[in-house]
């Protein structure tokens, strides 16, 4: 059947989200330095339990008793999370608002922390576009479990046949086929319109 339902990831597809983005500012360009803090300190497996509802003050805890020569740096992470967002990826922006246009059902799936999600929500206007938004924070299920897709088509009435499902990260992309919504990892704007051009959405 066609696709006809569209979802959205947000950071790295709609936000240009990246700790980087702050991160340079407080290393003071030492980029192996940074690195290696992302790699080891404030890394991915970390931030994803708070994605995954963990409270964000007893995460910098845990954090900082582990690493206490590293407070400051550590307590930046969510104290200026703002600064890690920097402004909206336009060309994805754009799709989204031609998307709209068309009368496209419009729907948001996002691994985020249930405390930040709000800083988002009042910065990007184009949140506000979706019929409907899965914050994995809110739930305790990330991407890309499973239940999680399940949870947003059921929530929400979608055919997970008529919908697909576009990500940054290729793992949560094809998290989606497993209930039978199409993915599609995003790596940029225009790779993004032509695939929907040709599954005729745009």
């Amino acid at each position: 059947m066609p696709r006809t339902t569209v979802i959205f990831d947000f950071g790295g597809v709609l936000i240009d989200w990246n700790p980087r983005h702050l991160y340079r500012k407080l290393f003071a360009g030492d980029e192996a330095a940074m690195e290696d803090f992302l790699a080891t300190v404030c890394n991915s497996a970390w931030n994803i339990q708070q994605d995954c509802g963990r409270p964000v003050a007893e995460a910098t805890r845990l954090l900082t008793e582990a690493y206490p020569n590293h407070a400051e740096l550590i307590a930046a992470f969510y104290g200026r999370f703002d600064e890690m967002m920097p402004g909206p990826i336009e060309g994805t922006v754009a799709i989204l608002s031609e998307l709209r246009e068309r009368g496209v059902p419009l729907y948001g799936l996002t691994n985020f922390s249930a405390e930040t999600y709000p800083i988002a929500l009042a910065r990007f206007p184009f949140i506000g576009w979706l019929r409907g938004v899965i914050v994995s924070g809110e739930h305790r299920i990330v991407k890309p479990d499973p239940a999680i897709y399940r949870l947003l088509t059921d929530r929400f009435g979608i055919d997970p046949l008529s919908a697909v499902f576009i990500d940054d990260n290729k793992l949560n992309a094809e998290g989606g086929e497993a209930v039978g919504i199409k993915g599609i990892h995003f790596t940029g704007p225009e790779a993004l319109r032509a695939e929907l051009v040709e599954l005729g959405l745009l």
